[in-house]
Protein backbone atom coordinates (compact mmCIF):
# COMPACT_ATOMS: atom_id res chain seq x y z
CA UNK A 1 0.00 0.00 0.00
CA UNK A 2 2.95 2.33 0.66
CA UNK A 3 4.15 2.24 -2.96
CA UNK A 4 0.57 2.49 -4.22
CA UNK A 5 -0.05 5.68 -2.26
CA UNK A 6 3.18 7.25 -3.55
CA UNK A 7 2.21 6.42 -7.17
CA UNK A 8 -1.34 7.67 -6.61
CA UNK A 9 0.10 10.92 -5.28
CA UNK A 10 2.25 11.31 -8.39
CA UNK A 11 -0.74 10.81 -10.72
CA UNK A 12 -2.92 13.17 -8.70
CA UNK A 13 -0.23 15.86 -8.67
CA UNK A 14 0.44 15.62 -12.40
CA UNK A 15 -3.14 15.65 -13.67
CA UNK A 16 -4.41 18.00 -10.98
CA UNK A 17 -1.84 20.66 -11.85
CA UNK A 18 -2.16 20.13 -15.60
CA UNK A 19 -5.84 21.11 -15.50
CA UNK A 20 -5.60 23.44 -12.49
CA UNK A 21 -7.97 21.37 -10.36
CA UNK A 22 -5.67 20.46 -7.50
CA UNK A 23 -6.26 16.73 -7.88
CA UNK A 24 -8.82 16.40 -5.09
CA UNK A 25 -11.51 15.25 -7.51
CA UNK A 26 -9.21 12.33 -8.45
CA UNK A 27 -7.96 11.51 -4.98
CA UNK A 28 -11.29 11.67 -3.13
CA UNK A 29 -12.98 8.89 -5.17
CA UNK A 30 -9.87 6.73 -4.75
CA UNK A 31 -9.92 7.24 -0.99
CA UNK A 32 -13.64 6.42 -0.87
CA UNK A 33 -12.95 3.15 -2.70
CA UNK A 34 -9.81 2.23 -0.73
CA UNK A 35 -11.34 2.97 2.68
CA UNK A 36 -15.07 2.09 2.43
CA UNK A 37 -15.69 2.18 6.18
CA UNK A 38 -14.11 5.53 7.04
CA UNK A 39 -16.09 8.73 7.58
CA UNK A 40 -16.22 11.56 5.02
CA UNK A 41 -14.56 13.95 7.49
CA UNK A 42 -11.58 11.61 7.91
CA UNK A 43 -11.08 11.15 4.17
CA UNK A 44 -11.63 14.81 3.28
CA UNK A 45 -8.92 15.74 5.80
CA UNK A 46 -6.44 13.59 3.85
CA UNK A 47 -7.63 14.88 0.49
CA UNK A 48 -7.49 18.57 1.46
CA UNK A 49 -4.02 18.13 2.95
CA UNK A 50 -2.80 16.60 -0.31
CA UNK A 51 -4.60 19.26 -2.37
CA UNK A 52 -2.80 21.95 -0.36
CA UNK A 53 0.62 20.41 -1.09
CA UNK A 54 -0.28 19.95 -4.76
CA UNK A 55 -1.55 23.53 -5.09
CA UNK A 56 1.48 24.96 -3.28
CA UNK A 57 3.93 23.09 -5.50
CA UNK A 58 1.97 23.84 -8.67
CA UNK A 59 1.60 27.51 -7.77
CA UNK A 60 5.37 27.83 -7.41
CA UNK A 61 5.80 26.40 -10.91
CA UNK A 62 3.11 28.65 -12.39
CA UNK A 63 4.55 31.67 -10.58
CA UNK A 64 7.85 31.05 -12.34
CA UNK A 65 5.96 30.99 -15.66
CA UNK A 66 4.23 34.27 -14.64
CA UNK A 67 0.77 32.90 -15.48
CA UNK A 68 -0.94 33.68 -12.18
CA UNK A 69 -3.17 36.75 -12.07
CA UNK A 70 -2.37 37.69 -8.49
CA UNK A 71 -5.04 40.35 -8.01
CA UNK A 72 -7.80 37.88 -8.87
CA UNK A 73 -6.18 35.11 -6.84
CA UNK A 74 -6.05 37.33 -3.73
CA UNK A 75 -9.61 38.66 -4.02
CA UNK A 76 -11.13 35.25 -4.78
CA UNK A 77 -9.17 33.61 -1.94
CA UNK A 78 -10.55 36.15 0.54
CA UNK A 79 -14.09 35.52 -0.73
CA UNK A 80 -13.64 31.75 -0.47
CA UNK A 81 -12.14 31.72 3.03
CA UNK A 82 -15.36 31.68 5.14
CA UNK A 83 -16.91 28.96 2.99
CA UNK A 84 -13.76 26.84 3.20
CA UNK A 85 -13.96 26.86 6.98
CA UNK A 86 -17.71 26.20 7.13
CA UNK A 87 -17.50 23.40 4.55
CA UNK A 88 -14.89 21.57 6.62
CA UNK A 89 -17.16 21.86 9.66
CA UNK A 90 -20.23 20.61 7.77
CA UNK A 91 -18.47 17.44 6.56
CA UNK A 92 -18.48 16.09 10.11
CA UNK A 93 -22.29 15.95 10.10
CA UNK A 94 -22.79 14.42 6.63
CA UNK A 95 -23.54 10.65 6.36
CA UNK A 96 -21.27 8.82 3.95
CA UNK A 97 -24.05 7.70 1.57
CA UNK A 98 -25.37 11.27 1.28
CA UNK A 99 -21.83 12.55 0.84
CA UNK A 100 -21.19 10.23 -2.13
CA UNK A 101 -24.47 11.10 -3.88
CA UNK A 102 -23.87 14.86 -3.51
CA UNK A 103 -20.31 14.33 -4.74
CA UNK A 104 -21.53 12.38 -7.79
CA UNK A 105 -24.24 14.87 -8.74
CA UNK A 106 -21.83 17.81 -8.57
CA UNK A 107 -19.20 16.05 -10.69
CA UNK A 108 -21.73 15.03 -13.34
CA UNK A 109 -23.25 18.51 -13.54
CA UNK A 110 -19.83 20.07 -14.04
CA UNK A 111 -18.97 17.56 -16.80
CA UNK A 112 -22.17 18.35 -18.70
CA UNK A 113 -21.48 22.07 -18.35
CA UNK A 114 -17.98 21.68 -19.77
CA UNK A 115 -19.21 19.64 -22.75
CA UNK A 116 -21.97 22.15 -23.55
CA UNK A 117 -21.25 24.22 -26.70
CA UNK A 118 -19.41 27.43 -25.85
CA UNK A 119 -20.57 30.92 -26.79
CA UNK A 120 -19.29 32.29 -30.05
CA UNK A 121 -15.98 34.17 -29.98
CA UNK A 122 -17.79 37.37 -30.96
CA UNK A 123 -20.23 37.03 -28.07
CA UNK A 124 -17.41 36.38 -25.62
CA UNK A 125 -15.49 39.42 -26.85
CA UNK A 126 -18.55 41.64 -26.39
CA UNK A 127 -18.99 40.47 -22.80
CA UNK A 128 -15.29 40.61 -22.04
CA UNK A 129 -14.84 44.30 -22.63
CA UNK A 130 -17.80 45.40 -20.52
CA UNK A 131 -15.41 45.27 -17.55
CA UNK A 132 -11.96 46.75 -16.76
CA UNK A 133 -9.25 44.95 -18.69
CA UNK A 134 -6.13 43.63 -16.96
CA UNK A 135 -3.04 42.75 -18.95
CA UNK A 136 -0.83 39.80 -18.04
CA UNK A 137 2.40 38.97 -19.86
CA UNK A 138 3.86 35.55 -19.09
CA UNK A 139 7.53 34.51 -19.08
CA UNK A 140 7.34 33.52 -22.76
CA UNK A 141 6.14 37.00 -23.71
CA UNK A 142 2.54 35.99 -24.47
CA UNK A 143 -0.01 38.66 -23.60
CA UNK A 144 -3.29 37.66 -21.90
CA UNK A 145 -6.20 40.07 -21.49
CA UNK A 146 -8.43 39.48 -18.47
CA UNK A 147 -11.76 41.23 -17.85
CA UNK A 148 -14.61 39.96 -15.68
CA UNK A 149 -17.52 40.81 -13.42
CA UNK A 150 -15.83 41.12 -10.02
CA UNK A 151 -19.03 40.76 -7.96
CA UNK A 152 -19.94 37.55 -9.78
CA UNK A 153 -16.40 36.24 -9.34
CA UNK A 154 -16.51 36.85 -5.59
CA UNK A 155 -19.89 35.11 -5.28
CA UNK A 156 -18.65 32.09 -7.24
CA UNK A 157 -15.55 31.88 -5.06
CA UNK A 158 -17.62 31.93 -1.87
CA UNK A 159 -19.70 28.99 -3.10
CA UNK A 160 -16.64 27.13 -4.36
CA UNK A 161 -14.93 27.60 -1.01
CA UNK A 162 -17.81 25.87 0.80
CA UNK A 163 -18.21 22.99 -1.66
CA UNK A 164 -14.48 22.37 -1.94
CA UNK A 165 -14.01 21.84 1.77
CA UNK A 166 -17.32 19.98 2.15
CA UNK A 167 -16.32 17.41 -0.49
CA UNK A 168 -12.54 17.47 -0.03
CA UNK A 169 -11.92 18.25 -3.70
CA UNK A 170 -10.06 21.54 -3.35
CA UNK A 171 -12.43 23.48 -5.59
CA UNK A 172 -10.35 23.76 -8.77
CA UNK A 173 -12.66 21.33 -10.50
CA UNK A 174 -15.37 23.99 -10.16
CA UNK A 175 -13.23 27.12 -10.23
CA UNK A 176 -11.43 26.46 -13.53
CA UNK A 177 -14.64 26.01 -15.59
CA UNK A 178 -16.17 29.04 -13.84
CA UNK A 179 -13.13 31.21 -14.56
CA UNK A 180 -13.08 30.14 -18.20
CA UNK A 181 -16.77 29.95 -19.17
CA UNK A 182 -18.38 32.51 -16.85
CA UNK A 183 -15.59 35.03 -16.19
CA UNK A 184 -13.87 34.65 -19.58
CA UNK A 185 -10.34 33.95 -18.31
CA UNK A 186 -7.87 32.48 -20.82
CA UNK A 187 -7.63 28.74 -20.03
CA UNK A 188 -3.93 28.70 -19.11
CA UNK A 189 -4.29 31.76 -16.87
CA UNK A 190 -7.38 30.18 -15.28
CA UNK A 191 -5.52 26.95 -14.41
CA UNK A 192 -2.59 28.86 -12.90
CA UNK A 193 -4.73 31.36 -10.97
CA UNK A 194 -7.00 28.57 -9.74
CA UNK A 195 -3.99 26.80 -8.28
CA UNK A 196 -3.03 29.84 -6.24
CA UNK A 197 -6.61 30.13 -4.92
CA UNK A 198 -6.61 26.40 -4.16
CA UNK A 199 -3.56 26.70 -1.95
CA UNK A 200 -5.35 29.24 0.24
CA UNK A 201 -8.68 27.37 0.36
CA UNK A 202 -7.12 23.99 1.08
CA UNK A 203 -4.93 25.46 3.82
CA UNK A 204 -8.00 26.81 5.63
CA UNK A 205 -9.96 23.57 5.26
CA UNK A 206 -6.99 21.46 6.34
CA UNK A 207 -6.40 23.69 9.35
CA UNK A 208 -9.98 23.19 10.54
CA UNK A 209 -9.65 19.40 10.17
CA UNK A 210 -6.42 19.44 12.19
CA UNK A 211 -8.04 21.49 14.95
CA UNK A 212 -11.07 19.20 14.90
CA UNK A 213 -8.96 16.09 15.32
CA UNK A 214 -9.85 14.56 11.94
CA UNK A 215 -6.17 14.20 11.08
CA UNK A 216 -5.57 11.78 13.95
CA UNK A 217 -4.30 8.57 12.33
CA UNK A 218 -4.18 10.16 8.86
CA UNK A 219 -0.75 11.78 8.98
CA UNK A 220 1.03 8.68 7.69
CA UNK A 221 -1.19 8.30 4.61
CA UNK A 222 -1.00 12.01 3.86
CA UNK A 223 2.80 12.00 4.08
CA UNK A 224 3.01 8.94 1.80
CA UNK A 225 0.94 10.75 -0.84
CA UNK A 226 2.90 14.00 -0.44
CA UNK A 227 6.19 13.27 -2.31
CA UNK A 228 4.43 12.06 -5.44
CA UNK A 229 2.04 15.01 -5.37
CA UNK A 230 4.82 17.61 -5.07
CA UNK A 231 6.88 16.05 -7.89
CA UNK A 232 3.82 15.40 -10.06
CA UNK A 233 2.72 19.02 -9.69
CA UNK A 234 5.97 20.20 -11.25
CA UNK A 235 5.50 17.79 -14.16
CA UNK A 236 1.89 18.89 -14.62
CA UNK A 237 2.87 22.56 -14.76
CA UNK A 238 5.55 21.73 -17.34
CA UNK A 239 3.14 19.70 -19.50
CA UNK A 240 0.52 22.47 -19.36
CA UNK A 241 2.63 24.54 -21.76
CA UNK A 242 2.14 21.87 -24.45
CA UNK A 243 -1.50 20.98 -23.78
CA UNK A 244 -4.12 22.54 -26.04
CA UNK A 245 -7.01 24.36 -24.37
CA UNK A 246 -9.62 22.02 -25.89
CA UNK A 247 -7.75 18.98 -24.58
CA UNK A 248 -7.56 20.40 -21.05
CA UNK A 249 -11.28 21.13 -20.83
CA UNK A 250 -12.37 17.84 -22.44
CA UNK A 251 -10.05 15.79 -20.25
CA UNK A 252 -11.54 17.57 -17.27
CA UNK A 253 -15.09 16.78 -18.44
CA UNK A 254 -14.42 13.08 -19.07
CA UNK A 255 -12.78 12.68 -15.67
CA UNK A 256 -15.69 14.43 -13.95
CA UNK A 257 -18.33 12.39 -15.75
CA UNK A 258 -16.71 9.05 -14.99
CA UNK A 259 -16.38 9.89 -11.30
CA UNK A 260 -19.85 11.41 -11.01
CA UNK A 261 -21.74 8.51 -12.57
CA UNK A 262 -19.81 6.04 -10.41
CA UNK A 263 -20.89 7.67 -7.18
CA UNK A 264 -24.50 8.44 -8.13
CA UNK A 265 -25.28 4.83 -8.94
CA UNK A 266 -22.95 3.05 -6.54
CA UNK A 267 -23.17 5.22 -3.43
Amino acid sequence: MTLALILIGFGVGTLGTLIGAGGGFILMPILLLLYPHESPSSLTSISLGVVFLNALSGSAAYAYKRKIHYRSALLFSIAAAPGSYLGALATEHLPRASFQIIFGILMTAMAIYLLWPKRSAAAEKTIEFKYPVHRLVDRDGHEHLIAYNLSLGLLISAVVGFLSSLLGIGGGIIHVPALVHILNFPVHVATATSHAILAAMAAIGTGEHILGGDFNGNWERTLLLAPGVVIGAQLGAYLSAFAKERFIMRALAVALLSVGVRFIFFA
